[in-house]
């Protein structure tokens, strides 16, 4: 069982950086495949970054790139979501999600098993 709680979220400007933080507990945090996803007030979850077990891969939606980096420390049981050059459309909540199989980089919303309660990002134009 791995349960997940993020934090780092808040108010900012457009232009402004926030750095996401997914803390976990369980011993098997370091073999599992880690990701990041959001949802805006009447939308679906949206995958925006992906990492593999070993932080050595990953992955990131189209709308992110260049501007988020994702990362782990798998010697403190956390994931990380930097986010750099933050909009107005990056406004949602974010949650940090973990699957129970595969170590690889996914990004599909149905194979993590785990997920955080999420934290509120809102970006001000």
């Amino acid at each position: 069982q791995v349960q997940l709680v993020e934090s780092g979220g808040g108010l900012v400007q457009a232009g402004d950086s926030l750095r996401l933080s997914c803390a976990a507990t369980g011993r098997t945090f370091s073999t599992k495949a880690m990701g990041w996803f959001r949802q805006a007030p009447g939308k679906e979850r949206e995958f925006v970054a992906a990492i593999n077990w070993s932080g050595d891969s990953t992955y990131y939606a189209d709308s992110v790139k260049g501007r988020f980096t994702i990362s782990r420390d798998n010697a403190k049981n956390t994931a990380y979501l930097q986010m750099n050059s933050l909009k107005p459309d990056d406004t949602a909540v974010y949650h940090c999600a973990a699957a129970r199989l595969g170590a690889g980089v996914i990004i599909t919303v149905g194979r993590y098993d785990y997920w955080g309660q999420g934290t509120q990002v809102t970006v001000s134009s």
